[in-house]
């Protein structure tokens, strides 16, 4: 299965371009409190990593925020675990792209930027 994948950079452009994005961040509750990704282009929602690894078992109740007829755009701290859930839902029939790198890529490449 071959998920989308988007770069830090490209990422930015949409926000740039004033797209509208739905930003998935799998984190815990507490790293997502700590830092997410914020913009006013962005709509965000956070569902931890072991609701999505678990809804075979637990049902898809908490999923019901998420838009089936756009693409969600998903990440975690490094972009592993964000892989897993993409994949599930993407079995789900979500349309998916996982945030290449994740939020340390992202905060990576929005430090670079800025020093410019």
């Amino acid at each position: 299965m071959t998920i989308k994948v988007i770069s830090p950079k490209d990422f930015d452009e949409k926000l740039q371009n004033n797209e509208p994005i739905f930003l998935l961040d799998v984190r815990a509750e507490e790293k997502y409190n700590d830092y997410h990704i914020e913009n006013p282009n962005i709509e965000n929602q956070n569902i931890p990593k072991n609701i999505i690894f678990d809804l075979d078992k637990n049902g898809e109740e908490e999923l019901q925020s998420l838009p089936k007829n756009s693409d969600i755009v998903i990440t975690c701290t490094t972009g592993n675990s964000a892989r897993k859930c993409a994949e599930i839902l993407s079995k789900k029939d979500y349309q998916v792209t996982l945030l290449d790198g994740g939020i340390t890529a992202w905060k990576q490449y929005t430090d670079t930027k800025h020093k410019d």
